[in-house]
């Protein structure tokens, strides 16, 4: 196959990953920005740089899940199910709606596989299910935990307004950062998780060093296309997340994006699952979740 139609089959997750960052640079930094506390540029820059790092380094395990979900295994194939999520994630972005992409790319895929005869398998759709119930319930336990704590701390140990407001702000900075990483590693499968199978990219080795894997290749043009979409198009479902749903003070803000990140962070950590499970404890499944169904 040469290059100029592969290029073209990954315009898709390209389109894809354009769509994500626009819809969903709101549920980083949407509400930083809609308190004012931090300027879109530099969010963007932020966020940017952290999804790429995000997907390219911590990409690989919720999307492995979302590749046993219905084997795409040729690109025309890959093709049609990203750009059919890019389409309903678009839609949703120009009416200024947060939406979920992991819905859409896991509709795509199960259409695209009823479309073929291909079997869908149960167990994979099952637990990405469980895990679009338990993000949102995780993340608003996580939310009255964080600010209860937060209540009790500045009642203990009252804090002056002006220096309350430079820890705020840089709170928002670090946690956007990490949301941003987050959002990466576990959403980068919703842009290119359906071209793992039919990856186009043969290895690179780097000095003999690091080998940057064909996955990692897909997941860095991925994540670029993402920061495009943030730079482009976020601003208009940065309003709604960070203004129009809920009146947020620069202090509730923080609580909502950190609980988001971490919700996002426990789902994608291939690291966190094999620790708790060497401590004999349950783990979470590695699975794309709704990161709009989280903030």
């Amino acid at each position: 196959m040469n290059n100029a139609l592969i290029l073209f089959y990954l315009t898709s997750g390209m389109f894809m990953g354009w769509s994500l960052g626009a819809n969903q640079m709101a549920n980083i930094f949407g509400a930083a920005v809609g308190t004012k506390m931090v300027k879109f540029k530099t969010a963007g820059i932020i966020a940017s740089l952290f999804i790429i790092v995000g997907a390219v380094f911590g990409g690989a395990g919720a999307a492995s899940t979302l590749g046993k979900l219905g084997a795409i295994n040729e690109l025309a194939g890959a093709f049609v199910a990203a750009l059919s999520a890019a389409l309903s994630v678009f839609m949703m972005t120009k009416a200024g709606i947060p939406v979920s992409t992991t819905q859409a790319i896991v509709g795509s895929i199960i259409g695209w596989s009823i479309f073929k005869g291909h079997s869908v398998h149960p167990e994979t759709i099952s637990k990405i299910v469980m895990a679009w119930v338990l993000s949102p319930l995780m993340s608003g336990m996580f939310a009255i935990g964080l600010m209860t704590f937060v209540k009790w701390y500045l009642r203990t140990f009252p804090v002056p307004l002006l220096k309350l407001d430079a820890i705020v702000r840089t709170g928002l900075i670090v946690t956007g950062a990490f949301g941003a990483y987050s959002s990466g590693a576990n959403n980068i499968g919703n842009v290119m998780g359906v071209f793992i199978n039919a990856s186009p990219f043969a290895p690179i080795d780097l000095f003999g060093v690091y080998t940057f894997s064909s996955v990692q290749q897909l997941f860095l043009i991925g994540g670029i296309a993402i920061s495009v979409g943030i730079f482009t198009y976020s601003y208009k479902v940065i309003n709604t997340v960070g203004k129009s749903l809920l009146d947020l003070t620069p202090l509730s803000a923080w609580v909502v994006v950190t609980s988001h990140s971490l919700v996002l962070f426990i789902f994608a950590s291939r690291s966190l699952k094999a620790f708790l499970e060497s401590l004999g404890l349950p783990s979470f499944p590695l699975v794309p979740v709704s990161s709009s169904e989280a903030i």
